[in-house]
Protein backbone atom coordinates (compact mmCIF):
# COMPACT_ATOMS: atom_id res chain seq x y z
CA UNK A 1 0.00 0.00 0.00
CA UNK A 2 0.84 3.72 -0.45
CA UNK A 3 2.41 5.82 2.61
CA UNK A 4 2.01 9.54 2.86
CA UNK A 5 4.87 11.29 4.57
CA UNK A 6 4.03 14.81 5.55
CA UNK A 7 7.29 16.88 6.37
CA UNK A 8 6.41 19.69 8.60
CA UNK A 9 6.90 21.82 11.61
CA UNK A 10 5.25 25.38 11.89
CA UNK A 11 8.12 26.89 12.56
CA UNK A 12 10.67 28.08 9.96
CA UNK A 13 14.00 26.95 9.98
CA UNK A 14 14.01 24.07 11.93
CA UNK A 15 15.26 21.73 9.29
CA UNK A 16 11.94 20.98 7.27
CA UNK A 17 13.48 20.97 3.44
CA UNK A 18 16.72 18.90 5.06
CA UNK A 19 14.70 15.97 6.45
CA UNK A 20 12.58 16.23 3.24
CA UNK A 21 15.53 15.86 1.34
CA UNK A 22 16.67 12.99 3.54
CA UNK A 23 13.65 11.14 2.87
CA UNK A 24 13.59 11.83 -0.57
CA UNK A 25 17.42 9.92 -1.22
CA UNK A 26 16.43 7.13 1.39
CA UNK A 27 13.46 6.13 -1.16
CA UNK A 28 15.64 6.49 -4.16
CA UNK A 29 18.77 4.73 -2.39
CA UNK A 30 15.90 1.57 -1.38
CA UNK A 31 14.32 1.46 -4.51
CA UNK A 32 11.08 2.63 -3.41
CA UNK A 33 8.82 3.81 -6.34
CA UNK A 34 8.47 8.01 -4.71
CA UNK A 35 7.07 11.39 -5.54
CA UNK A 36 7.27 14.40 -3.98
CA UNK A 37 5.31 17.37 -3.43
CA UNK A 38 6.75 20.51 -3.06
CA UNK A 39 4.10 22.63 -0.95
CA UNK A 40 6.85 25.82 -0.27
CA UNK A 41 6.25 28.00 -3.27
CA UNK A 42 8.76 30.82 -1.72
CA UNK A 43 11.66 28.42 -1.68
CA UNK A 44 10.76 25.11 -3.71
CA UNK A 45 13.98 23.68 -1.83
CA UNK A 46 12.56 19.91 -2.78
CA UNK A 47 12.26 20.91 -6.59
CA UNK A 48 15.41 22.25 -6.79
CA UNK A 49 17.52 19.16 -5.12
CA UNK A 50 15.11 16.24 -6.56
CA UNK A 51 14.15 18.01 -9.77
CA UNK A 52 13.11 14.79 -11.48
CA UNK A 53 11.12 13.06 -8.94
CA UNK A 54 9.49 16.72 -7.36
CA UNK A 55 6.25 18.60 -8.45
CA UNK A 56 4.63 21.71 -7.08
CA UNK A 57 1.26 21.79 -5.16
CA UNK A 58 -0.72 25.02 -3.65
CA UNK A 59 -2.01 24.39 -0.50
CA UNK A 60 -4.38 26.88 -0.38
CA UNK A 61 -6.21 24.74 -3.35
CA UNK A 62 -8.23 22.17 -2.61
CA UNK A 63 -8.24 21.05 -6.09
CA UNK A 64 -4.04 21.23 -5.89
CA UNK A 65 -3.78 19.57 -2.09
CA UNK A 66 -5.88 16.89 -3.60
CA UNK A 67 -2.96 15.78 -5.79
CA UNK A 68 -1.78 14.08 -3.02
CA UNK A 69 -4.46 11.02 -2.65
CA UNK A 70 -4.98 11.36 -6.44
CA UNK A 71 -0.81 10.15 -6.35
CA UNK A 72 -1.45 7.62 -3.74
CA UNK A 73 -4.48 6.04 -5.34
CA UNK A 74 -3.01 5.65 -8.74
CA UNK A 75 -0.45 2.66 -7.65
CA UNK A 76 1.33 1.99 -4.59
CA UNK A 77 4.77 4.84 -3.77
CA UNK A 78 5.96 6.33 -1.28
CA UNK A 79 4.08 10.11 -1.51
CA UNK A 80 6.48 12.99 0.22
CA UNK A 81 4.83 16.30 1.09
CA UNK A 82 7.47 19.40 1.96
CA UNK A 83 5.61 21.78 4.35
CA UNK A 84 6.38 25.12 4.26
CA UNK A 85 6.47 26.95 7.87
CA UNK A 86 2.67 28.07 8.91
CA UNK A 87 1.08 25.83 6.69
CA UNK A 88 -0.65 23.75 9.58
CA UNK A 89 -4.06 25.71 8.99
CA UNK A 90 -4.09 25.16 5.57
CA UNK A 91 -3.67 21.11 5.74
CA UNK A 92 -5.93 21.17 8.64
CA UNK A 93 -8.55 22.53 6.65
CA UNK A 94 -8.16 20.19 3.70
CA UNK A 95 -7.77 17.01 6.33
CA UNK A 96 -11.26 17.99 8.28
CA UNK A 97 -13.09 19.49 5.23
CA UNK A 98 -12.42 15.84 3.30
CA UNK A 99 -12.50 13.58 5.94
CA UNK A 100 -9.02 12.80 4.90
CA UNK A 101 -7.73 10.77 7.81
CA UNK A 102 -11.07 7.81 7.80
CA UNK A 103 -10.61 7.89 3.79
CA UNK A 104 -7.30 6.51 3.95
CA UNK A 105 -7.62 4.34 7.06
CA UNK A 106 -10.84 3.17 4.95
CA UNK A 107 -8.39 2.63 2.13
CA UNK A 108 -5.23 1.11 4.23
CA UNK A 109 -2.88 4.57 3.39
CA UNK A 110 -1.06 5.06 6.40
CA UNK A 111 0.29 8.45 6.87
CA UNK A 112 3.40 9.67 8.53
CA UNK A 113 4.14 13.09 9.42
CA UNK A 114 7.98 14.29 10.22
CA UNK A 115 7.68 16.78 12.57
CA UNK A 116 10.83 18.98 12.88
CA UNK A 117 11.65 20.90 16.30
CA UNK A 118 14.69 22.79 17.08
CA UNK A 119 15.70 23.56 20.91
CA UNK A 120 13.47 26.89 21.27
CA UNK A 121 10.52 27.40 23.05
CA UNK A 122 8.35 28.29 20.15
CA UNK A 123 9.04 25.04 18.54
CA UNK A 124 7.82 22.86 21.95
CA UNK A 125 4.76 24.86 22.17
CA UNK A 126 3.93 24.21 18.24
CA UNK A 127 4.79 20.10 18.80
CA UNK A 128 2.47 20.24 21.67
CA UNK A 129 -0.90 21.81 20.16
CA UNK A 130 0.11 19.40 17.03
CA UNK A 131 0.28 16.07 19.21
CA UNK A 132 -2.91 17.15 20.77
CA UNK A 133 -4.67 17.66 17.68
CA UNK A 134 -3.02 14.80 16.15
CA UNK A 135 -1.55 12.10 18.17
CA UNK A 136 -4.26 9.93 18.08
CA UNK A 137 -5.10 9.36 14.58
CA UNK A 138 -1.97 10.28 13.13
CA UNK A 139 1.46 8.36 12.88
CA UNK A 140 4.08 11.14 14.43
CA UNK A 141 7.66 11.63 14.22
CA UNK A 142 9.19 13.99 16.54
CA UNK A 143 12.24 15.02 14.99
CA UNK A 144 15.30 16.54 16.69
CA UNK A 145 17.21 18.35 14.46
CA UNK A 146 20.49 18.61 16.34
CA UNK A 147 21.92 21.27 13.57
CA UNK A 148 19.11 23.69 15.06
CA UNK A 149 20.23 23.01 18.37
CA UNK A 150 21.62 20.64 21.33
CA UNK A 151 18.80 21.08 24.39
CA UNK A 152 15.89 19.50 23.47
CA UNK A 153 14.64 18.92 27.31
CA UNK A 154 11.73 21.14 26.97
CA UNK A 155 10.58 19.17 24.25
CA UNK A 156 10.89 15.95 26.09
CA UNK A 157 9.47 17.46 28.96
CA UNK A 158 6.23 18.26 27.27
CA UNK A 159 3.32 16.13 29.03
CA UNK A 160 1.88 15.67 25.63
CA UNK A 161 5.05 14.20 24.34
CA UNK A 162 5.19 12.08 27.57
CA UNK A 163 1.21 11.17 27.45
CA UNK A 164 2.07 10.03 23.67
CA UNK A 165 5.06 7.98 24.46
CA UNK A 166 3.64 5.11 22.80
CA UNK A 167 2.14 6.34 19.54
CA UNK A 168 4.55 8.80 18.84
CA UNK A 169 8.42 8.44 17.50
CA UNK A 170 11.40 10.59 17.90
CA UNK A 171 14.45 10.52 15.76
CA UNK A 172 17.39 12.55 17.08
CA UNK A 173 19.11 14.04 13.73
CA UNK A 174 22.56 14.76 14.12
CA UNK A 175 24.21 17.18 12.62
CA UNK A 176 26.22 17.47 9.22
CA UNK A 177 29.61 19.45 9.32
CA UNK A 178 27.92 22.94 8.39
CA UNK A 179 30.66 23.69 6.05
CA UNK A 180 29.88 20.07 3.91
CA UNK A 181 26.39 21.04 3.58
CA UNK A 182 27.07 24.46 2.49
CA UNK A 183 29.17 23.29 -0.07
CA UNK A 184 26.33 20.57 -0.66
CA UNK A 185 23.64 23.55 -1.07
CA UNK A 186 26.16 25.76 -3.29
CA UNK A 187 26.81 23.25 -5.85
CA UNK A 188 23.21 22.52 -5.53
CA UNK A 189 23.56 18.39 -5.15
CA UNK A 190 21.54 15.74 -4.25
CA UNK A 191 22.73 13.78 -1.39
CA UNK A 192 23.79 10.82 -3.92
CA UNK A 193 25.89 13.53 -6.15
CA UNK A 194 27.58 14.92 -3.41
CA UNK A 195 28.70 11.66 -2.16
CA UNK A 196 29.17 10.11 -6.05
CA UNK A 197 30.60 13.11 -8.03
CA UNK A 198 34.49 12.97 -8.14
CA UNK A 199 35.23 13.74 -11.95
CA UNK A 200 38.06 16.31 -12.19
CA UNK A 201 36.36 18.07 -14.81
CA UNK A 202 33.71 18.97 -12.61
CA UNK A 203 32.61 20.43 -9.60
CA UNK A 204 32.67 18.34 -6.28
CA UNK A 205 33.55 18.03 -2.87
CA UNK A 206 36.78 16.77 -1.63
CA UNK A 207 37.48 13.43 -0.40
CA UNK A 208 36.90 14.07 3.26
CA UNK A 209 34.05 16.37 2.70
CA UNK A 210 32.36 13.04 0.41
CA UNK A 211 33.31 10.60 3.26
CA UNK A 212 31.41 12.83 5.94
CA UNK A 213 28.53 12.65 3.90
CA UNK A 214 28.40 9.22 3.56
CA UNK A 215 28.73 8.20 6.94
CA UNK A 216 26.02 11.02 7.89
CA UNK A 217 23.94 9.95 5.13
CA UNK A 218 23.96 6.30 6.81
CA UNK A 219 23.54 7.12 9.95
CA UNK A 220 19.84 8.89 9.04
CA UNK A 221 18.91 6.21 6.74
CA UNK A 222 19.79 3.52 9.62
CA UNK A 223 16.93 5.57 11.37
CA UNK A 224 15.04 6.55 9.05
CA UNK A 225 14.91 2.52 8.73
CA UNK A 226 13.49 1.44 11.81
CA UNK A 227 11.11 4.11 11.00
CA UNK A 228 9.72 2.89 7.95
CA UNK A 229 9.27 -0.69 9.72
CA UNK A 230 7.23 0.62 12.19
CA UNK A 231 5.07 2.08 10.16
CA UNK A 232 5.16 -0.95 7.53
CA UNK A 233 4.21 -3.69 10.63
CA UNK A 234 1.47 -1.41 11.51
CA UNK A 235 -0.11 -1.21 8.08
Amino acid sequence: MSMIHFVGGEKGGVGKSLMSRLLSQYFIDQSLTYTGLDADQSHSTLSRYYQDFTQPINLDVFESTDTIMELALSHEQQVLIDLPAQSQRFLDRWIEENGVLGLCEDLQISLVYWYLVDDGHDSAQLLSSFLKKYQKSLRCVVVKNFGRGQDFSEIDSLPAVLEAEASVQQLALPALHAETLRRIDKLNFSFWAAINTKEAHTPHLSLMERQRTRVWTRKVNMMIDTIMQAAANSQ
